[in-house]
């Protein structure tokens, strides 16, 4: 067994958290698999090991209640029974009929109602993006339409948009390291009310079927628990993963000087705004059995792996000017949707939600511009911005290059 690299980089560190590419980029010039002192984690870093790892199935999503169990049960319960948190034969059970759903065409039909949603809400902003102090593009544009889209997808009332949106960012801040009492106290909140609301609907959905997603789970075999779970996962990763991306790629595109985007070449730009500031930075797996890695690194049975995906989305081997945002990149191998069996199954709805919430933008505000600073998220697995306020200035501030 060789010897394993190892790091004692501070992943919470607030310069990491604002800029941790690097970092990454350091590491990842270290070895391909790193083992991280402080946690003792094994940190895979190059985009050929990352995707090896995710399609390897000796490396699973195991799920472990948070402890304490019992004050912790409604968190555990959501996370239990989603399919993100399982293995075939679990994982197959549950992803088959939200597939099979999916497949329905649930997001086609949508596409021409995320083209009213974003524009009724381009509607409300502007008188603001005529102003030198414009409106934060994140929290009035980015934020609220994928909860939108995805209350409709699923067939909840669009009066709990609100609610919603404060149970997810609730839930997901427990994704992060060393989660505070009272972040652990909200989520465990967020997820008892957010269950509550989708058992209620479920249950309606039984007796009274209508087009959504919530009526064509409740039709299969899934438990009620399971039909709860789905749909919560669904809500959170999707809007997670939309408003982050969103954010962090616009800002890239501003910085870089490539806005507007062309409407006919949104689809492309999405995928380097997925690649270049990753939404999901960090993916855990753990080793079934003993693993061998990329470098010959050996995990024993119980070891955890942590994929780090923004690092791969950076590796100089496979991406050219990894770190420059180039909104033509093609092709564009990254990894933010992941690979293998937990590929992202709401990878297809975001796609075409950021291609059109993108595509209006441009065609609206051409001459986007920052503000102000983005505001930064203190987070790292789930990476993205508080706020970006943007004008339609026709220019940009000299003190937020764009």
């Amino acid at each position: 067994m060789r010897s394993v690299p190892t790091t004692s980089a501070d992943l919470t560190d607030p310069g990491f958290l604002a800029d941790p590419y690097p970092v990454l980029a350091a590491l990842r010039a270290q070895g391909p698999v790193l083992q991280h002192e402080p946690t003792g984690r094994w940190l895979v870093l190059d985009h050929a090991g990352v995707g090896r790892a995710l399609r390897d199935r000796r490396l699973g999503r195991v799920w472990r209640d948070r402890e304490p169990a019992d004050a912790l049960a409604p968190f555990n319960l959501l996370h239990r029974h989603q399919m993100m948190e399982n293995e075939p034969p679990d994982h197959t059970r549950l992803r088959r009929p939200v597939a099979a759903a999916f497949n329905r065409g649930h997001v086609e039909r949508l596409r021409p109602r995320v083209r009213e949603l974003a524009a009724g809400l381009l509607d409300e902003v502007a008188g603001a993006a005529a102003t030198d102090a414009g409106f934060d593009v994140v929290g009035e544009y980015a934020e609220p339409l994928p909860v939108l889209v995805i209350a409709e997808l699923l067939g909840v009332p669009a009066s709990h948009a609100p609610d919603l949106r404060a149970w997810s960012q609730a839930i997901v801040r427990m994704y992060e390291t060393s989660p505070s009492p009272e972040v652990v106290s909200a989520a465990v909140a967020a997820a008892a009310d957010f269950a509550a609301l989708v058992r209620d609907l479920a249950d309606l959905r039984r007796r009274h079927p209508a087009d959504d997603l919530v009526s064509d789970l409740a039709a299969t075999e899934l438990s009620a628990d399971e039909v709860v779970a789905s749909a919560v996962l669904l809500l959170n990763a999707g809007h997670e993963a939309s408003v982050n991306v969103f954010g962090n790629g616009l800002v890239g595109l501003l910085r870089a000087g490539r806005w507007p985007v062309a409407a006919e070449a949104a689809p492309t730009a999405v995928e380097e705004m997925l690649r270049h500031d990753a939404a999901l930075q960090l993916f855990e797996r753990t080793a079934t059995t003993e693993v061998e890695l990329a470098g010959g690194q050996v995990v024993p049975q119980g070891g955890t792996v942590a994929l780090l995906l923004g690092s791969a989305n950076r590796d100089p081997a496979v991406f050219a000017d990894a770190d420059v945002m180039d909104p033509t990149r093609d092709p564009n191998p990254h990894v933010s949707f992941g690979a293998g069996v937990h590929f992202c199954l709401g990878a297809p709805l975001a796609r075409m939600e950021l291609a059109e919430s993108v595509a209006l933008l441009a065609t609206r505000l051409p001459g986007l511009a920052l503000a102000g600073e983005p505001v930064r998220r203190p987070t790292f697995v789930l990476r993205g911005y508080e706020q970006v306020r943007v004008h339609d200035g026709g220019g940009s501030d000299d003190r937020f290059p764009a």
